[in-house]
């Protein structure tokens, strides 16, 4: 009995530093950009050794890899919550591309996974993250259209990637443009791409 709650402790204190590496990652990778960030750092903040930092996540690469899991999850979240908020499927669909575009403003999302995930980690990790969070989202909110015969009927995998594609494209240009017109005309442009695959009443 004393074997096993020792095991669950050391377990929690195993998860719990987990926790503070990344959190504190996180927090120095959208500030410094993950160029200015070192894990011997981050591993003296949070009061834990380099070799401790090493032993989760095996190397500076390996934190950031996993920071941006994290962010681009919750960034599937907030698209799914803001989709959620609305009752008719278009307006969810015109929703969760709007939340994804504005999440570029968010500070972390910016720096993290627009700017320096898709050089640090290359472009195609960067696309199954992003397949694994906000893509999928925007497939199953596609396939209920054209099952609605909202958008006309058609293959959804190839208009699902290039809707990614396109606002992908528009969100990194966000983090970069840094004026606060970008993302109302960012938006205003998508509507009208949007307005382009919807079937028009007869």
């Amino acid at each position: 009995m004393a074997d096993a709650r020792a095991a669950g402790s050391r377990a929690e204190q195993r998860a719990a530093t987990r926790r503070a590496l990344l959190a504190e990652g996180r927090r120095r990778f959208a500030e410094d950009g993950y160029h200015g960030v070192v894990l011997a750092e981050v591993a003296q903040a949070v009061g834990v050794t380099k070799g401790a930092a090493y032993h989760h996540f095996e190397s500076k690469a390996g934190l950031f890899r996993a920071v941006v899991a994290e962010v681009q999850r919750e960034l599937g979240e907030r698209v799914a919550v803001a989709a959620e908020e609305r009752d008719d499927p278009w307006e969810q669909l015109r929703a969760g591309c709007r939340a994804f575009l504005a999440a570029g403003s968010d500070p972390a999302v910016r720096r993290i996974v627009l700017v320096d995930a898709p050089t640090v980690l290359g472009w195609e990790e960067w696309r199954a993250l992003d397949e694994e969070s906000s893509a999928r989202h925007l497939t199953e909110a596609l396939t209920a259209l054209v099952e609605a015969g909202v958008v006309a009927d058609q293959p959804v995998e190839p208009l699902a990637r290039l809707l990614s594609g396109a606002m992908n494209e528009a969100a990194l240009w966000l983090a970069r443009s840094g004026t606060p017109e970008s993302l109302d005309l960012t938006v205003s442009a998508l509507d009208g791409l949007l307005a382009g695959i919807r079937r028009r009443e007869p």
